[in-house]
């Protein structure tokens, strides 16, 4: 658990938050509030915001750089071909996974919310995971939409450092169940004699029980972790000090609703299930048969490398992932190339519908 995370969106975040608070006046409003908020006179020292653009300019290059090297080493006819060949109904049939997806990550996160006392109606939670579908795919960075959901839940939960302690729990839970899924593939996958991938299930068990045994302490002894976090009341003690105190009752809270967190566990691994099912049904669509016990593997790893704040939200990265666990399949570049780019198309389009949630509701 990390009291900088937290900090960041009451402090560092807030601003963005305010933000995005604010109501719209169309599609174009959308993007000129935020705009004029980076407009406004402030005073951010100049080496801060030049940093800041170089990091952001390293990423674009990481990301150009990766996808220049990936189509040349294809071959584009053969990539047209793919998305030429593309079958309307099964990428349809993708774009209704991925909906189901923002369904059971909606009920995830109202579990969670309801274990703290804080009830929230699950239509009001899909579309507020909507909108933060679409701030994570079109801001330059992924913690967007977690700012979109920590502003959207704080209200209700008369306290932003609880809506940002559940968001932080909800994506622990999540990162667990994408890992543990991974696992179980890869061990299905050499139990059928399928061709070994880059990924040993070995390594995925390992990680995924390292991953499991230091987060458990945050929930089995709460007051552990509070202990440890103890010295970053120097910073500022009555300010720290109320957040820890915070974050201690909520992770209290968290621990006498076990059935809350493995409910929201096994929503976790039913979310990846759908995403990979999502992929799978891309790959379909372009009549490239991979099993599905691999597309388990490369899907969660892709997305654990994407994790990686090297690039423009993954792009470039996704794509490497992919073709290098291809390759390794013998499964041509092309393949692995049309499937990545032709599913994060798919997404972006999708989240598109969190900007109309975002106009029609005004806040």
């Amino acid at each position: 658990m990390s009291a900088g995370w937290i900090s960041a969106v009451d402090k560092g975040l807030e601003p963005m938050v305010r933000c995005f608070g604010r109501g719209g006046h169309g599609p174009s409003g959308l993007w000129n509030q935020y705009l004029k908020h980076l407009s406004e006179p402030r005073e951010p020292s100049t080496p801060t915001r030049g940093r800041r653009a170089l990091v952001l300019a390293v990423k674009i290059a990481i990301s150009v750089g990766l996808l220049a090297v990936l189509i040349a080493k294809s071959d584009a006819p053969r990539l047209w071909d793919y998305v030429r060949s593309a079958s309307l109904g099964w990428l349809a049939a993708a774009l209704g996974l991925y909906f189901l997806m923002v369904l059971a990550s909606a009920w995830r996160w109202g579990l969670l919310l309801d274990a703290q006392g804080v009830p929230v109606p699950t239509r009001t939670l899909t579309g507020s995971f909507l909108v933060a579908t679409f701030f994570n795919n079109f801001l330059p960075s992924n913690i967007g939409g977690d700012v979109i959901r920590i502003a959207d839940t704080a209200r209700p939960a008369r306290s932003k450092t609880l809506a940002a302690t559940i968001v932080l729990i909800d994506r622990g839970l999540g990162l667990l169940g994408l890992i543990l899924l991974a696992a179980i593939a890869a061990s299905a996958a050499r139990t059928e004699g399928l061709p070994a991938g880059p990924v040993p299930a070995s390594l995925l068990w390992g990680v995924f029980a390292a991953a499991a045994i230091l987060s458990a302490p945050a929930l089995a002894v709460p007051g552990l972790l509070i202990r440890l976090l103890a010295p970053l009341r120097r910073l500022h003690p009555e300010w720290v000090g109320a957040r820890l105190e915070q974050l201690s009752d909520a992770l209290g809270r968290f621990r006498q609703a076990p059935a809350a967190l493995a409910g929201c566990f096994v929503g976790a691994v039913l979310v990846q299930a759908l995403l990979v099912g999502f992929y799978a049904a891309v790959a379909h669509a372009i009549g490239v048969r991979v099993s599905p016990w691999h597309m388990a593997v490369v899907v969660p790893v892709s997305f654990l490398v994407q994790m990686l704040p090297v690039s423009l939200n993954g792009f470039g990265l996704r794509e490497a992932t992919f073709s290098f666990y291809f390759a390794r399949l013998g499964l041509p570049i092309e393949a692995a190339l049309v499937i990545s780019l032709l599913g994060a198309g798919l997404v972006m389009l999708f989240s598109l519908s969190g900007a109309a949630v975002y106009v029609v509701r005004g806040t």
